[in-house]
């Protein structure tokens, strides 16, 4: 039987012969993506948080932009109703949804042409402060634009908030043994009252920076988009609850431009 002692002397030589094996330069170095992704649109802990810390960074750098900017505060509060937005898709499902919740949750991959109405949103801001800046100074109606931003966010909130685990970012195709119509709270005053909140937010957000081009066309498409939304997520919710949707859809309006 080995003695301490020669377990230890075998246990240093060890050590001691065992050199690194030189790495091949035919061989590619190693990216930081491959050990620690980031950024990759999975569903990982590393992704949830740094979508976080990044979105509570720009709310908390944007209000401190407001307080210090005397001539563009619109810009800064934009910035700061957009992570604001975006955390709080993130909260609420983590609340009432947890089987839900993704990295998707945060909506901030939503889709293409969601990054190109913000890209878009952006531009027209910059370039009309360039060429027309006395265009942009803060007035009443960039207060009135704000105002319509909060009541579309707190619609939108509520709605969820309201809904709670009834409430989902897709349309559901089928039944769940749980799914219930919610017609209490904001939902006995509007059918729909998250779309309600989303749509009066985006053109908020464009009476906000004072954006005549994008007010126009986000007009159009969030019509467009709603439009068609409403009328399948409708058909769903006829199927599920029979007569009594009916019956409440009757009662209720979306309240957005004709869309009844």
């Amino acid at each position: 039987m080995p003695t301490p002692t020669d377990t230890l002397h075998s246990i240093l030589n060890a050590d001691a012969d065992s050199t690194p094996t030189p790495r091949d330069p035919s061989q590619p170095l190693p990216h930081l993506s491959d050990s620690l992704p980031i950024f990759d649109g999975e569903n990982t802990p590393q992704n949830i948080s740094t979508y976080g810390f990044l979105l509570g960074a720009i709310f908390g750098g944007s209000i401190i932009f407001v307080a210090y900017e005397r001539e563009l505060p619109q810009l800064g509060i934009y910035l700061a109703a957009l992570s604001l937005f975006h955390t709080l898709e993130y909260v609420a499902t983590a609340l009432f949804n947890r089987d839900k919740l993704t990295l998707d949750s945060y909506l901030i991959n939503h889709s293409d042409h969601y990054h190109i109405a913000n890209a878009a949103t952006l531009l027209e801001f910059l370039i009309e402060r360039y060429v027309f800046p006395e265009w942009k100074t803060f007035g009443i109606a960039n207060l009135m634009g704000f105002l319509v931003v909060i009541i579309g966010q707190s619609a939108r909130t509520i709605a969820m908030f309201s809904a709670k685990e009834n409430f989902s970012h897709h349309i559901a195709d089928y039944k769940e043994r749980d799914h219930r119509l919610v017609t209490n709270g904001i939902y006995s005053i509007m059918r729909h009252p998250s779309y309600f909140g989303f749509y009066w937010w985006a053109l908020g957000v464009q009476v906000l920076l004072l954006n005549p081009i994008c007010f126009v066309g986000f007009i159009k498409v969030l019509y467009g988009f709603f439009s068609e939304r409403i009328e399948y997520e409708e058909y769903t919710l006829t199927k599920f609850f029979g007569l009594e949707y009916v019956e409440y859809r009757k009662r209720t309006r979306t309240y957005i431009p004709f869309i009844n």
